[in-house]
């Protein structure tokens, strides 16, 4: 296990009743800019909760951002910040919210010419705007972390940053608000959050016995509790499980010392990016495909992931390895999400673009050993078609 510093300042409030909560955790006076989604958050009843907690205070509403966020509508948030003197962020809804609310944050005092290369460039983040978060749908772990991905819709970029600046002050976690959401976006979230473990786990030994021991139960929590919240939403025991499973996937907490590999996401984004697909859908794509092509490198922990997760200890080791894989293509297609490109209408023609587009940026040395390379990328596809 190498030297690491692991931080993670966020405030988490779990469970039923907590949107009142944040009167609490925002300054009294400060000028509140509402960042949100549709109109799911007014059916659901949140919007109200939040109204009712805030009442009094100085409040601003925007509302639009998509799923898969776009910097061109981020970017009139950002405005809004800029001209009307806002100095607290409040993001209510999904990861897609929460990231393009970690945007806004950044980019409002970025000093830059052009906030994108915050994104592009990888320019730094030395100060943003406080924010908070309550929460509507588990998936990307955003409430908990210092990531966020946006997309550039005119250019078809999807891409990332990471910065201490954007830490959620604090995040809600009421999974009574997850409720209502349909089957397709818990099936969606389930994928992300199981990816994001695999992202950590599936890569070498790395003498972390205690990182893998949590890996490994955040994923048989998640194949647990994911169908049975997938097909009753009003499990209030399983989706609160889950909730928390998906925050604990991307906190920082089992990457801490560890290699981390998110080549599949790097290919989803892609994906994404290329068909609007939704994000954990590519990952449910990509993943078994990753895991097949690239066993060599990852054989000893695909074994230790065959035996520990899903109880195979039969075969040999490419039998187990092949088992594993299939279990784990089982479990995204328990939940509704199809693991093959085809069931998007994508052919093969998409191959060569992805391919392309990957190595304009620099990326042909992905993974945890930088062995991604471009025909690598272009086998992985092959076999996800």
């Amino acid at each position: 296990m190498e030297n690491f510093t692991f931080h993670n300042p966020v405030r988490i409030l779990f469970g039923r009743g907590q949107i009142a909560a944040i009167a609490r955790e925002i300054p009294a006076e400060a000028r509140i800019l509402l960042v949100t989604g549709g109109g799911s958050i007014k059916a659901n009843g949140v919007y109200d909760q939040v109204q009712q907690a805030l009442a009094g205070r100085s409040v601003r509403e925007f509302w639009g951002v998509e799923p898969n966020p776009r910097y061109e509508t981020l970017m009139r948030a950002v405005e809004i910040v800029r001209s009307e003197g806002i100095d607290f962020l409040l993001a209510v809804g999904g990861g897609s919210v929460l990231d393009g609310t970690k945007f806004i944050a950044a980019a409002a005092r970025f000093e830059g010419d052009d906030p994108w290369d915050i994104l592009a460039r990888k320019a730094p983040v030395t100060s943003a705007v406080p924010l908070g978060a309550v929460l509507t749908l588990p998936a990307t772990g955003s409430e908990m972390n210092t990531n966020a991905v946006v997309t550039r819709w005119e250019t078809r970029d999807k891409l990332y940053f990471s910065s201490t600046q954007v830490f959620p002050r604090f995040s809600v976690l009421d999974p009574e608000t997850t409720l209502s959401l349909p089957p397709r976006q818990i099936g969606n979230g389930i994928a992300d959050a199981f990816t994001h473990v695999c992202e950590q786990y599936l890569t070498y030994p790395a003498g972390a016995p205690l990182q893998d021991r949590f890996a490994e139960s955040i994923l048989q929590t998640l194949i647990e509790v994911g169908p049975k919240t997938y097909a009753d939403p009003g499990d209030y025991e399983a989706r609160a499980s889950f909730v928390w499973a998906a925050t604990m996937a991307l906190n920082g907490l089992i990457g801490a010392g560890v290699p981390q590999d998110w080549a599949t996401h790097m290919v989803g984004h892609e994906l994404t990016a290329l068909h609007d697909i939704d994000h954990g859908r590519t990952l449910a794509i990509v993943l078994p495909s990753m895991l097949s092509v690239r066993r060599a490198s990852k054989r000893v922990k695909l074994l230790q992931y065959a035996e520990r997760v899903w109880g195979i200890t039969a075969g040999s080791d490419d039998e187990r390895i092949d088992a594993a894989i299939e279990k784990t293509r089982a479990f995204f297609e328990s939940v509704g999400v199809p693991t093959r490109l085809s069931a998007y209408g994508v052919d093969a023609t998409t191959i060569p673009v992805v391919v392309e587009r990957l190595t304009a940026r620099g990326m042909v040395a992905l993974g945890e050993s930088g062995d991604v390379d471009p025909a690598t990328v272009e086998k992985v596809l092959v076999t996800s078609l």
